[in-house]
């Protein structure tokens, strides 16, 4: 993807988001570089040059900005919140309180305000979904409800049940009849992911920043008649494995199972994604010739779109007919990087 300079000055004043990644901005009179989102005040065209990475803008002097931190993964997690959600994972009754973040030197406003941000609730809510995630499946495979209730950090019955029916949506005693589906955000190179799995694998894997993302999980959450909620899942720790050396350049497929909910000529068009070899790609039209319906291009495109498996299922491999890079729900720029990585040619 060839840029104009005026055209990445001008993604820079819109503060584009589809151009993160692609470049960055210098500018002279400050010597600091930044991302083209950055939200300090522009300066005048005459005064910035741009570089297609990082390192080129330190060897030319420049420094990073504070204020949009351009040597940071965008919207990576940040070690501390990485460090309070390992706690969690280790000790399923653990409960931290405010006083706790406080001899740790974090602020509970700051926890509370990146939470409510990334994942649209208070970081003890978050404990609250975590906690009875796990009490659901001890319940589901036949525990002992007032035992898994004191497991839980829970001192009466009536207290858990309470707290169980608010987050799963139904009692203890109806777990059967129940089913969610586990939740988790993990990281990677170009940005943080939504991963969702249920029984059967994974079925969503979405870069958290997409557009509508809380549709997708509105979609899903229907399609299976099932709560979402934070925790842990058998195929989490397998997805983090092979997405690491998928860009590390070592696997260049996916092992982990998947699981599609969409209608049939969806999952067709899904499935014809994964038999897209790697290091190449194919346009919107020559997947609807592969289907065997040559006009149904808008059809093959829409289904692309509405993709909640990205990676794995590789839409970022369709291309418009004149060789355009279109269509990427996880940004332009994205698509760009995973075709650099898996060695398309395109540019």
């Amino acid at each position: 993807m060839k840029l104009t300079e005026e055209r990445m000055y001008q993604a820079s004043l819109e503060k584009d988001s589809l151009f993160e990644g692609i470049y960055w901005m210098a500018v002279k009179t400050t010597g600091i570089f930044c991302r083209p989102t950055c939200t300090a005040r522009k300066p005048k065209r005459e005064n910035v040059e741009f570089f297609i990475n990082t390192e080129k803008a330190i060897e030319n002097g420049y420094r990073p900005c504070k204020i949009c931190r351009p040597l940071e993964k965008l919207n990576e997690t940040p070690q501390y919140i990485r460090d309070l959600l390992n706690e969690l994972q280790q000790n399923e009754s653990l409960k931290i309180k405010d006083r706790d973040l406080l001899k740790r030197n974090i602020e509970p406003v700051s926890i509370r305000r990146w939470f409510l941000k990334n994942h649209g609730m208070t970081f003890h809510a978050f404990q609250r979904q975590f906690r009875m995630n796990t009490a659901f499946k001890k319940i589901k495979n036949g525990e002992n409800i007032m035992e898994v209730a004191l497991e839980s950090g829970y001192e009466s019955l009536s207290g858990f049940n309470e707290r169980f029916k608010d987050v799963i949506g139904s009692t203890p005693k109806n777990t059967r009849s129940q089913t969610i589906i586990d939740l988790k955000r993990i990281e990677t190179p170009l940005g943080p992911m939504f991963a969702c799995s249920c029984e059967e694998g994974i079925c969503i894997l979405e870069f958290t920043d997409r557009k509508n993302i809380d549709r997708q999980f509105a979609r899903l959450s229907k399609a299976m008649n099932a709560e979402i909620i934070q925790g842990e899942n058998k195929y989490f720790k397998q997805l983090e494995d092979e997405l690491s050396e998928y860009f590390e350049g070592k696997r260049t497929h996916f092992d982990v199972p998947v699981y599609m909910t969409g209608t049939d000529f969806q999952k067709k068009v899904w499935q014809l994604l994964t038999e897209i070899p790697i290091s190449e790609t194919r346009t919107y039209k020559q997947q609807s010739e592969f289907l065997g319906n040559p006009k149904a291009v808008r059809a093959v495109g829409t289904a692309n779109g509405i993709n909640k498996i990205a990676i794995i299922i590789p839409c970022h491999r369709v291309i418009g007919s004149n060789g355009e890079l279109v269509g990427y729900a996880g940004g332009i720029w994205r698509k760009q990087k995973l075709l650099e990585l898996e060695g398309a040619i395109l540019f």
